[in-house]
């Protein structure tokens, strides 16, 4: 199993920033993405951005520009730098980390573990 912690959620006004961690433990050898999801009230949970262990990231049309995820493995920790934050950003922001294989043409998660969450609430 792989326990995640996440920290660094909090209030924060329109414009500003606010770094959240995620420090990953237990049987970690298998995985090969981390990443942030993000859920508000009354609407789906949406992928932030990710990070696979060979450096790659990805990150949601809305959040570029504007927010960063990095990955310390030494530490087994990653971060999210979220700059220039809006009110539509309030959400409940979710560590995941994930062993995902390809297989007939598709990714799949063989493995899939969250923290969680940190609330990050942006006033106007």
């Amino acid at each position: 199993q792989v326990q995640l912690v996440e920290s660094g959620g909090g209030l924060v006004q329109a414009g500003g920033s606010l770094t959240l961690s995620c420090v990953a433990s237990g049987s970690i050898s298998s995985i090969n993405v981390m990443g942030w999801y993000r859920q508000a009230p009354g609407k789906q949970r949406e992928l932030v951005a990710s990070a696979t262990s060979g450096g790659s990231t990805n990150y949601a049309d809305s959040m570029k520009g504007r927010f960063t995820i990095s990955r310390d493995n030494a530490k087994n920790t990653v971060y999210l730098q979220m700059n220039s934050l809006k009110p539509e950003d309030t959400a409940v922001y979710c560590c995941n980390a994930a062993g995902i294989r390809y297989y007939d043409g598709s990714y799949y998660p063989f493995m899939s573990f969250w923290g969680k969450g940190t609330l990050v609430t942006v006033s106007s």
